[in-house]
């Protein structure tokens, strides 16, 4: 794992989005197209900024991903990722993407959902997953315990108590009551089949689980752990959330 720390969030922004975008700019030279996975949440504000204003991008030979949304929320809620990824990423590029496949998640049957994306992503190699780390460590919504052995590219999962009452916190929802109990998630298994991770963790509240994702055992008790076992992982922190990690 290459992990770089930036004076501040803008620049970690700013250098995390610069490392992604060369990724998809090799990967359309050498196949003719790119696939990726975007996150969405208040780490990946500075990064998404200034991806939408990288140069020499063809976005019409790039397909993306949707890496989690809450179930039954609609997507006009203002805590919705499909709402976030549109306002902040889609709308803004200069030209409209191959394809976005959005998480549906707010009709119908949740597993079926679930099966559909599955489907859709099995077909493509994903070239550059753009991630973060949550204040539980985990990765998407795969909160601790989280299951390392599924090979199910998205999953029906339960949300715990720490992972809501950091959307609260981050000011998505007006309590914690508001805050959705389930998600559909994309699997850890998916994110460590992408050929390369960019991962873009800023604020002091993920220094703890920053630490234990980077220094610690791999475990599903911290979800991020699993980066360890990709050999392409960028970690792009600031300082504050680079703070708990001991000199080597």
């Amino acid at each position: 794992m290459n992990v770089l720390v930036s004076r501040s969030k803008n620049q970690l922004g700013q250098r995390a989005a610069a490392h992604g975008a060369e990724l998809i700019r090799q990967a359309i030279r050498a196949r003719g197209r790119a696939n990726i996975i975007l996150a969405t949440g208040a780490s990946q504000f500075e990064m998404l900024a200034h991806l939408v204003r990288e140069r020499g991008i063809a976005w019409n030979r790039v397909a993306a991903f949707h890496l989690d949304e809450y179930v039954g929320l609609p997507i006009d809620h203002p805590a919705s990722f499909r709402k976030y990824l549109w306002e902040r990423f889609v709308s803004k590029l200069p030209l409209p993407l191959a394809a976005f496949h959005y998480v549906n998640a707010d009709d119908g049957d949740p597993r079926a959902e679930c099966d559909r994306l599955g489907r859709i992503i099995s077909r493509h190699m994903i070239d550059v997953a753009f991630i973060g780390i949550g204040e539980n460590g985990h990765i998407a919504f795969n909160d601790p315990p989280a299951d390392f052995s599924t090979t199910r590219p998205y999953r029906v999962v339960e949300l715990d108590a720490a992972c809501r009452k950091q959307q609260l916190g981050e000011g998505w929802f007006p309590s914690l009551r508001a805050v959705p109990k389930r998600a559909i998630s994309m699997s850890p298994w998916q994110i460590i089949n992408s050929r390369a991770i960019v991962c873009t963790v800023p604020d002091r509240r993920k220094a703890e689980a920053v630490r234990h994702a980077v220094q610690g055992p791999i475990t599903p008790g911290v979800p991020a752990s699993i980066l360890q076992r990709h050999g392409q992982v960028a970690l792009f922190l600031d300082r504050p959330s680079a703070s708990r990690l001991e000199a080597t």
